[in-house]
């Protein structure tokens, strides 16, 4: 384990003298980092975000773009040869195909290299030419980071916790009761092992569609090239005696071995390289969901925000302790399944959830901003007259029907408390309200030239994000 921490500082160390290096050469490097859980939209947000840096006519927050600065911007290849590269293209097709359709969720690490020819502004605008900056998109799953949790975990403390919450869900029961009956002590036989972790990977998926967030380990809804092998082949068991070779050893060993050869790498070859941050949240299907649902979204929220490392990254802090988070934009998508009236309301619930989070991250010199965003714009607002008085609704095509249909999903508060206090109460419902999502298709489009896809807010978030290095 020394010699594990060891090697990764001196990788860490290595990458921060590289990047500061390239930085000092004239083409300095973004290194921007996207995640959110299910469902969250992370493809379509980066799909969205490519689009509208390629083409800007959509793009009249983003003051470089404004200011007619940005001379060029045209994809590169990426610098990581060994990552799969963000299927942009394919992703837009899906977008604007007839019928245009959503792309395929995140399932491993991507990445895309946007590159951006911007001029100069103030003083020395006249004495200098276009510089070369690169933007690195770096896509990955929100259900990986939260394994980072893991690792300040021993096998012990995980299974107790994690039998604690499913004991107390419904859908926990039949791994509950397989739980209880299986003798830990002993000796390790394969077969049980496999039927434990399958019956422990259907719970998971299970909660997961249910709305809940604390579906750690990551991989086991997402194993990729990891499917079947002995390190996804563990499952919580109730404290006891772990004799050597015995099924409960066993399963210590291969969560110890999760980490060591999952995770980590992870933290150390993507994670750990990033300096500015996106966190999607799909608020409204958790709000949609349910008090607990919500609650256990922003417990999810907090241990995904306290694997980062906030600051600035100064010269020598970014050689000698590597990359440090100077951003982080808490993105509440899904904005245009509400009327525009309320969107004031749904970012405000979007800060009550990360307020701690986002406390600590200033506290450590690091820049927040949460934003109510549509990457892709998929309805149109309208208002009715319902019982006598005027509603405000939003038109779009229901993704199972193919049918238009106007849609009112329920008034949100003005006070966020209304939404965390029985959250935190783990009440069972709402108790003076009924929230409702709907899900609608991509509407169709016809872009006229220098126009990026139609959005809501995706030009702030890139000023937010990148503005101030253009």
């Amino acid at each position: 384990m020394v010699l594990t921490t060891l090697a990764d500082g001196v990788l860490n160390l290595t990458q921060g003298i590289y990047d500061t290096g390239a930085d000092l050469l004239g083409e300095p490097t973004i290194r921007l980092g996207v995640t959110g859980l299910a469902r969250s939209g992370k493809t379509v947000f980066i799909t969205s975000l490519v689009a509208n840096l390629l083409d800007r006519g959509r793009m009249p927050h983003l003051l470089a773009a404004a200011e007619g600065r940005i001379a060029a911007a045209y994809l590169q290849p990426q610098p990581d040869d060994t990552v799969p590269r963000f299927d942009y293209e394919a992703h837009m097709g899906a977008l604007t195909g007839t019928p245009p359709t959503w792309p395929d969720s995140t399932r491993a690490v991507s990445e895309l290299r946007v590159s951006l020819r911007v001029k100069p502004n103030g003083l020395l605008a006249g004495l200098q030419g276009p510089r070369t900056i690169h933007l690195d998109i770096i896509d990955y799953p929100g259900e990986w980071l939260l394994d980072l949790g893991l690792l300040d975990q021993d096998y012990d403390a995980w299974s107790a916790a994690t039998l604690t919450r499913l004991q107390k869900r419904d859908s926990g029961a039949a791994y509950a009761q397989v739980a209880a009956r299986t003798d830990g002590t002993a000796r390790l036989d394969e077969v049980e092992a496999k039927t434990l972790a399958a019956t422990f990977t259907d719970y998971l998926h299970t909660v997961r569609a249910e709305g809940f967030y604390d579906c750690t380990p990551g991989r086991f809804l997402l194993p990729g090239d990891l499917a079947g092998s002995p390190v996804l082949t563990f499952a919580p068991l109730p404290a006891g005696d772990a004799p050597r070779k015995s099924l409960r050893r066993e399963m210590a060993r291969r969560f110890e071995a999760y980490k060591a050869q999952v995770v980590r790498p992870f933290f150390r070859d993507h994670f750990a390289r990033i300096d500015r941050q996106v966190v999607l949240v799909d608020a409204l299907g958790a709000i949609n969901a349910g008090p607990a649902a919500l609650n256990d979204m922003r417990g999810a929220m907090t241990d995904i925000l306290s694997a980062f490392k906030p600051g600035r990254n100064a010269f020598l802090t970014q050689i000698f302790r590597g990359k440090r988070v100077e951003k982080i934009l808490f993105g509440a998508t899904k904005a245009d399944h509400l009327h525009h009236s309320q969107h004031g309301k749904l970012t405000a619930i979007m800060e009550a959830l990360t307020r701690d989070a986002r406390d600590r991250a200033r506290f450590a010199g690091a820049d927040t901003q949460a934003l109510a965003i549509a990457a892709l714009r998929a309805t149109t607002e309208d208002t009715m007259t319902h019982e006598g008085k005027p509603l405000d609704v939003v038109r779009g095509t229901l993704l199972e029907t193919g049918k238009q249909a106007a849609f009112y999903p329920g008034a949100l508060p003005e006070d966020p408390a209304q939404i965390l206090n029985p959250a935190q109460a783990e009440a069972e419902t709402w108790l003076d309200a009924d929230y409702q999502i709907m899900r609608f298709a991509p509407a169709p489009m016809t872009l006229r030239p220098g126009d990026g896809p139609p959005h809501m807010r995706m030009d702030r978030a890139a000023q937010f994000l990148i503005g101030d290095r253009l």
